[in-house]
């Protein structure tokens, strides 16, 4: 709850500032001299760009938090069974153990978006987010290849 909150504030002032800095970009455009319109499109650019970012950002929490509920109302969420460090952190090595059976699972069954989310949840306890953001992203799809066949 508390990440949603935090998610929702820091999208809003973004907002807020890309919404400002294109006002700012249009009265450089209406100023009309070469130097102000071609900042004029600068400034109006870099804020569109960054509202597009941050929709495949909120596309993408959405689409993963609803693969998220899925599971959970399947019951097919991963047991946090991780050991932990006195700080909190998680074990290594405890991480290093799950994300194998994690992987070798997902490579038993590499159409089954379950397997993915799972893989996804393994990286990113193995602090690998980047490859944590791809197999979610390789679950999303595969969900949502299933549900297109499941209409059909």
């Amino acid at each position: 709850m508390r990440a949603k909150l935090a998610y929702t504030v820091t999208a809003a002032a973004l907002l807020v500032y890309f919404v400002l800095a294109g006002s700012r970009g249009v009265l450089l455009l209406r100023h009309g001299s070469a130097l102000s319109v071609a900042l004029g499109a600068a400034v109006l650019v870099l804020p569109l760009i960054g509202l597009w970012f941050l929709w495949q950002s909120t596309r993408f929490a959405i689409r993963a938090g609803r693969l998220a509920a899925v599971l959970e109302a399947e019951g097919g969420l991963p047991v946090d069974e991780l050991r932990r460090t006195p700080s909190g952190r998680v074990d290594r090595d405890s991480a290093d153990a799950v994300f194998a059976r994690r992987k070798a699972e997902a490579e038993r069954a590499p159409e089954d978006w379950r397997c993915w989310f799972r893989l996804a949840v393994a990286y990113r306890d193995a602090r690998d987010t980047p490859r944590a953001r791809r197999a979610i992203q390789r679950a999303i799809t595969l969900h949502e290849q299933d549900g297109k066949s499941a209409a059909a």
